[in-house]
């Protein structure tokens, strides 16, 4: 089939930057950053498995086996909370509904916020101790409530996992206590560390919390960067002696948001230094821009056959990219068609493709969509367009 090529309209192109993006179903999320001008290596960084990424652009700025197996401890209670906040936003469950402690829920091994079996406590408090003082039978109780039972409720943990591309994470339980079938990668809980912030804002604020008090018990947040750097605001930590020190973080700075996962560090403080590293290292190396808006006019093209000579294009959702600092005058892009646009073509109707090209490369492409409705012409259009293309 013969290809069309169309140029993006000059306009779009002044103070033009580098390029990634952010796509609907995500299927592109995780891309790797192409460098023109060199820039330094990341952090030497001593656990087996970590990886930090950008959360607009998707873009992996550093890693070390990002899709590598690992146990995710108490990382597990990210799911289990994102799990609450979906039957919460879907009106299914209330913040202020009373859960009733069960005997399973009170006899939970490990972290605990100290519920008493019979009592009675809010969703809302639940959430707090699950988040901010790691409890595990405050897993259990908010599992309970949302399924009828822990086993249940772990099958719905998967569910979600499998919907959000969390392609190498298996969860068995609520609280992520040890279990041969349960496992998580750093790149799917980047992912699921992605979605909490962008789909769950109103919650969100809950992992800088720094301690909570629940039954005159005051416990603090794991999570020791909250307290050394202003810009970390989440998300969890996670131990058990065959999983070692896990930690996910969130950081924003100057509008730009990273998220780093550390997996099987040797101690808290490994893990704490070392997701601050790598933190450290993407701030301030790297930088993330919008190049483009969802529906904006980033060209026009002839069409054939139709009631209108041109068909404006865009594309479906926000473009961002992260690219090194400095980088942002040596990108370009263009805009390549499947083929002549031959009416009727529906708004929407994916009909090529975005190109963005870093030091001679591409380094992404985005799905080119008609911006509007093209119907067909009159009877003397199509015949005329019929003979011009027939001899194209």
């Amino acid at each position: 089939m013969r290809k069309a090529f169309v140029s993006l309209v000059a306009a779009t192109l002044i103070g033009f930057c580098c390029s990634l993006s952010v796509v609907a179903d995500d299927s592109r999320w995780g891309q790797p950053i192409v460098e023109a001008v060199p820039t330094p290596s990341p952090p030497s960084i001593g656990s087996p498995s970590f990886i930090l990424v950008d959360i607009k652009s998707g873009n992996i700025i550093a890693k070390r086996d990002p899709h590598e197996q690992w146990e995710p401890a108490s990382l597990a209670k990210m799911m289990t909370a994102y799990v609450v906040f979906r039957e919460l936003s879907a009106g299914h469950i209330d913040l202020e509904d009373r859960v009733t402690i069960s005997e399973r829920a009170w006899r939970s091994q490990g972290s605990r916020m100290f519920v008493e079996v019979g009592e009675q406590v809010s969703v809302k408090k639940l959430l707090q101790g699950l988040i901010i003082q790691s409890g595990n039978d405050a897993a259990v109780a908010l599992a309970e409530h949302v399924a009828g039972d822990e086993d249940t409720f772990a099958q719905v943990m998967n569910q979600e996992a499998q919907r959000l591309g969390m392609e190498n994470t298996q969860y068995a339980n609520s609280t992520g206590m040890p279990n041969a079938e349960m496992y998580t990668t750093a790149f799917d809980t980047a992912r699921l560390a992605r979605a909490i912030i962008e789909e769950h804002p109103e919650f969100y604020n809950w992992y800088s919390q720094r301690s909570f008090e629940y039954a005159g018990i005051v416990q603090h947040n794991r999570n020791r960067l909250l307290w050394r750097d202003e810009s970390v605001d989440g998300l969890k930590t996670g131990y058990t002696s065959s999983a070692g020190y896990n930690l996910t973080t969130s950081a924003e700075r100057a509008e730009m948001r990273l998220i780093s996962v550390v997996l099987g560090a040797d101690s808290e403080d490994a893990r704490a230094q070392q997701s601050h590293q790598l933190l450290n290292y993407g701030f301030r190396f790297f930088e993330t821009h919008r190049l483009y808006s969802a529906q904006e006019r980033l060209s026009e093209a002839r069409t054939w056959k139709a009631d209108k000579e041109t068909l404006e294009l865009g594309i479906a959702e926000d473009l961002y990219v992260t690219i090194p600092r400095r980088e942002r005058d040596n990108l370009s892009a263009s805009v390549r068609l499947h083929d002549e646009l031959i009416a009727p073509i529906t708004q929407g109707e994916e009909i090529g493709e975005v190109d963005i090209v870093l030091a001679g490369e591409v380094i992404h492409t985005e799905p080119l969509i008609a911006l509007n409705d093209l119907e067909e012409g009159g009877l003397w259009r199509r015949l005329v367009d019929s003979l011009w293309l027939r001899f194209q």
